[in-house]
């Protein structure tokens, strides 16, 4: 009866039939495979934020044991120097001179409250001196990098400002360098890693908000003189937490 059934069918109607038989099923062989990658994928992000924690856990052990090793020797420890800063912009630039301008514009820091993670070189330094009275600067720790990734975290993709919302927009923007999820782009900023230019590019600029309850001091006066402009070593986690 079936063979009759389907020879009373015509030709065309029995293609399509074949072929959504067919779509059907590569596209739950697809859905299968989906599903393992994703499970294989998880698993490998836990494993790789696993290792930053200890590796983060090291770093801060090996300074804590250098400090009291130094002490109960009667010696000073003189902390490695940083290698990373973040920028942020607290002053317009009107009335102010063409380098000024251009040098923001170089940090990508077009707007009041932009914040950049800028890698310390003799050429960043020049630049950040040059425009100290519009921005303020200094050394993040891990808590504030995590932060600010995770909470103001944009990335530039086909010139269109993303927000990270799952791993798969970080694996799509920067897969071919091994970055798989928001972890990987934590470490290589915190670490200053051989990427760190590449990762740092394709992060938005951070857009804050103003800092709650001001900023501490005049805008207008240097941070050493009680203001709030310049470098303010590791009190730039305190600005930080005020506007994000």
């Amino acid at each position: 009866i079936d063979c009759c059934n389907m020879s009373s069918v015509p030709e065309l109607k029995q293609k399509k039939i074949a072929r959504d038989a067919e779509l059907k099923k590569a596209a739950a062989a697809a859905a299968t495979k989906a599903v393992a990658d994703d499970a294989e994928m998880n698993k490998n992000i836990f494993a790789k934020a696993k290792a930053y924690e200890e590796e983060y856990l090291a770093l801060e052990k090996t300074a804590i044991d250098n400090r009291r090793a130094a002490k109960a020797n009667g010696q000073i420890f003189v902390t490695p120097e940083e290698k990373l800063v973040f920028v942020i912009r607290i002053r317009g630039i009107i009335g102010v001179s063409p380098k000024v301008k251009k040098i923001l514009q170089l940090l990508r820091l077009r707007q009041i409250n932009n914040g950049v993670f800028v890698r310390i070189n003799a050429a960043t330094v020049n630049m950040l001196r040059l425009v100290e009275p519009f921005i303020a600067y200094g050394y993040p720790n891990l808590k504030s990098v995590k932060d600010l990734i995770y909470k103001r975290g944009f990335v530039k993709v086909s010139g269109q400002r993303i927000p990270i919302s799952c791993n798969t927009v970080i694996k799509a923007g920067l897969g071919d360098k091994g970055f798989e999820c928001i972890e990987d782009i934590v470490h290589e900023i915190f670490t200053v890693g051989p990427e760190f230019k590449a990762v740092a590019n394709f992060l938005w600029p951070m857009k804050l908000t103003n800092p709650r309850g001001g900023v501490i001091g005049k805008k207008l006066n240097h941070f050493n003189e009680g203001g709030a402009c310049g470098q303010q070593g590791d009190k730039i986690n305190r600005l930080i937490k005020k506007m994000l």
